[in-house]
């Protein structure tokens, strides 16, 4: 899916993250969303190589990264513990700062990491999210139906983990009906498809850790912004709008933004490669 990357595992304290890495230039970090992998770059990694060093890691829980157990708080899947994961994989490559693009779930990840460590990262890309404090103040029933599953995969194990474990297939082929035919090819659908059912309890307690202790998280961090330069895209029938304002709710979090709407829905970097690759060139630049 990515040729003339390589691939690595990296010890990363108390899990083990599986990432590939290519290219030569400054660095910069890309954080898939669910349910996918660090394969949903594999549209725009190729292009961003030529200029930087692209390390495109799979999240804990997801891929072919360590898959710990939740705890009963949760913490192994907040946000924050999943962004020091991601911290030093990129020490253990050499690289004290970085950029960081994230997309949905990575994007959270991504937010994390700019507010957790910003002696290290230099600019930061959120794809097609609002901020997760955002996202559950400013609920409705309208939103609530766009972003259902954030309140079914928290229900309490193991009631969602079997139901979308008994109906796997048919969850990820309504996944990819979400998107313009095209959008997931044939190869991304394959790498999707065969790491989904061992994923299915990480991503459940990574939703259940965005319910709770993440909130907790952000309320603790109540009017501490990113310090970094914020670039953030959404779709124009992606999952931000009709229902938030994109650069308002991360001007609330980030103290320099910017940031436009591109033509296409959710999944933006396999929807719509090559605006998104466009704008990650002239912000990372």
């Amino acid at each position: 899916m990515l040729p003339g990357f390589e691939r690595v595992s990296i010890s990363a304290g108390e899990v083990t993250i599986h990432a590939v890495t290519g290219g030569q230039g400054p660095p910069v970090l890309l954080l898939h969303g669910f349910p996918q992998s660090h394969v949903m770059w594999h549209k725009i990694a190729p292009a961003l190589a030529g200029e930087f060093t692209v390390v495109a890691t799979d999240l804990r829980g997801y891929g072919d990264s360590d898959k710990p157990a939740g705890g009963g708080d949760h913490a192994a899947y907040s946000k924050r513990a999943m962004a020091r994961d991601q911290a030093e994989v990129m020490t253990r490559l050499g690289f004290p700062t970085f950029a960081v693009v994230g997309h949905d779930r990575g994007g959270r990840v991504a937010h994390r990491l700019a507010l957790d460590h910003q002696d290290r990262v230099t600019k930061l890309a959120v794809l097609d999210i609002a901020p997760t404090a955002a996202v559950y103040a400013g609920m409705n029933a309208a939103a609530a139906q766009k972003y259902w599953h954030w309140f079914f995969l928290t229900l309490p194990a193991d009631i969602p983990e079997t139901l979308v474990r008994n109906s796997a297939e048919y969850f990820m082929t309504q996944y990819f009906r979400l998107a313009p035919p095209g959008t997931f090819t044939p190869e991304a659908q394959a790498e999707y498809r065969r790491t989904f059912t061992a994923m299915i309890p990480g991503a459940c307690e990574d939703f259940r850790a965005g319910a709770t202790i993440d909130l907790q998280h952000d309320r603790d961090d109540q009017g501490r912004k990113v310090t970094c330069p914020v670039l953030a895209l959404w779709g124009t029938t992606g999952n931000v709008v009709p229902f938030f304002d994109p650069l308002a709710a991360w001007n609330e979090r980030a103290a320099r933004v910017e940031g436009c709407a591109l033509p296409g829905g959710h999944s933006l970097p396999e929807e719509r490669p090559d605006e998104t690759l466009s704008a990650l060139r002239a912000f990372l630049a």
